[in-house]
């Protein structure tokens, strides 16, 4: 026996058992992933969690520890990089040997498509407007694209051949005037629209809305996915895993009854989320939103969005705007001015939990419970 495998050894006579070395060295993203893996590892091992609760997925700066962690994986379970762009680079780097689940990319996951304005119609929400994929929405927002491009495209021809004409000076003079109104107008719409277009940069994704954690249709399916990997990196423990995958789920159905129970009293009710992380909540639970104050997390939603978000709440008598943790506070504080909305905090992240196999259900219980109580 070679000395670097004697001190494995003599773990495993102390220990009584398995050693503990040949439990994989587990590295999760976000806490309620984190969570989940936890509970298919209970009685075998405990995953490391890399995103810290509280803290931004969408930008974050590692720890040496969370780094180590990272580098001593044997298997990795992510979002991907839709929510945490910044980390395929240090999976790549540091996570070299590992074995990586990426969650939004694997079979069985529902995914949807980003929403691009501040206000939700009704047709955005529910699993029937769009395929596994969600690429359906998408390619509808491309041919609108196309559209609008071709709509400018054809009146740019016009005022091309508008111009192609002789005219005398004084209408020559008006047309001036009329082309510099059209030009300035041109460019404040231009303007807006790079705005919004900043807006939805600040998203820093792909095509596909990642928060899909927020659908325990998702979670459900991943716990198998989990325990698959899980059961191919230690096979000696696959037993284990899958029956604590299996009860995780029946765990599920029983969670998702009870949310449903939870927002029955409210429904019918409207409201604001702070930015548009839940429509994979609501399609779940046919609970839909009204709006978003922002459109990504790395910016501040621009006035003329606030503005179209107070129209709404003051017309149709919104009766919630949702807050976060992790964001300014004082921008929902100015939507609600002049308004009768309640207002409470939601969190999708479980910022004031303590990691481990009990947070995905509490924080889902607590954003029902958040929801109910405003509303």
């Amino acid at each position: 026996m070679s000395r670097k495998l004697l001190p494995l050894s003599v773990t495993a006579i102390l220990m009584g058992g398995t050693a503990m070395a040949d439990v994989p060295n587990v590295a999760v993203d976000i806490a309620p992933v984190h969570s989940l893996v936890a509970r298919v590892m209970e009685g075998v091992g405990t995953p490391d969690l890399i995103i810290q609760p509280g803290a931004s997925p969408h930008e974050y700066s590692l720890r040496p520890s969370e780094a180590a962690a990272l580098q001593n994986a044997d298997l990795v379970f992510w979002i991907g990089e839709d929510l945490t762009p910044w980390m395929e680079g240090a999976v790549d780097t540091l996570a070299e040997g590992a074995a990586v689940t990426t969650l939004l990319e694997t079979d069985g996951t529902t995914l949807l498509d980003f929403r691009e304005d501040a206000l939700f119609e009704a047709h955005d929400h529910g699993h029937d407007d769009h395929d596994e994929h969600g690429h359906d929405d998408h390619d509808h927002d491309a041919a609108k694209e196309a559209s609008d491009h071709d709509h400018d495209h054809d009146e740019h021809d016009h005022d091309e051949h508008a111009d192609g004409h002789d005219h005398d000076h004084e209408e020559h003079a008006e047309a001036e005037a009329h082309d510099h109104d059209h030009d300035h107008e041109e460019h404040a719409e231009a303007d807006a629209h790079d705005h919004d277009h900043d807006d939805h940069a600040g998203h820093d994704h792909g095509e596909h809305d990642p928060h899909a954690w927020l659908s325990p249709t998702n979670a459900s399916t991943w716990l198998n996915v989990i325990a698959a990997q899980l059961s191919a990196a230690d096979p000696d423990n696959a037993g284990t895993y899958f029956a604590n995958a299996a009860a995780a789920r029946a765990e599920m159905e029983a969670l998702s009854a009870e949310i449903n129970s939870t927002l029955d009293p409210a429904r019918g009710g409207s409201f604001i989320v702070f930015h548009d992380a839940y429509q994979y909540f609501e399609a779940d639970f046919d609970f839909p939103a009204s709006g978003a104050i922002s459109l990504g997390d790395a910016t501040d939603p621009s006035p003329a969005r606030i503005a179209e978000i107070q129209g709404r709440i003051r017309d149709e008598g919104v009766d919630c705007v949702l807050a976060e943790p992790q964001y300014n506070p004082g921008i929902v504080a100015t939507v609600l001015e002049g308004t009768e909305a309640s207002t409470g905090v939601i969190d999708p992240l479980g910022a004031a939990l303590e990691p481990g196999p009990a947070l995905y259900p509490q924080l889902m219980r607590n954003m029902a419970a958040t929801l109910a109580d405003c509303l």
